[in-house]
């Protein structure tokens, strides 16, 4: 199974990232390494997050308030969101039609 992220989530990532090692350093480390593991649960069993919205899925980060947004294309895990999911949590919708 391969992943995909558009644009704007490699964004949030690396925004996310950026905020918890400014709150504690290394901390954004942590998040990224739950981040990754999160992606390597959803190649593994990609069906095993119900249906979210529409065709997309989430999978909730662990030890952190976010999650991915994902739908699947074949083979492919094309990544919409890391969303935060205390703002603004339908954000992503729009970038669905995109």
């Amino acid at each position: 199974m391969n992943v995909r992220f558009l644009q704007i989530a490699k964004l949030e990532l690396d925004d996310a990232v950026n905020y918890y090692n400014r709150e504690r350093p290394g901390l954004g480390y942590e998040f990224l390494w739950e981040v990754f593991f999160a992606i390597d649960r959803i190649k593994q069993f990609p069906h095993a997050w119900p249906i979210f919205y529409q065709e997309t899925r989430r999978c909730l980060i662990r030890r952190f308030p976010y999650g991915i947004i994902y739908i699947l294309e074949n083979d492919l895990v094309l990544i919409f969101a890391i969303a935060h999911l205390h703002r603004e949590p339908d954000y992503w919708i729009d970038q669905l039609s995109s």
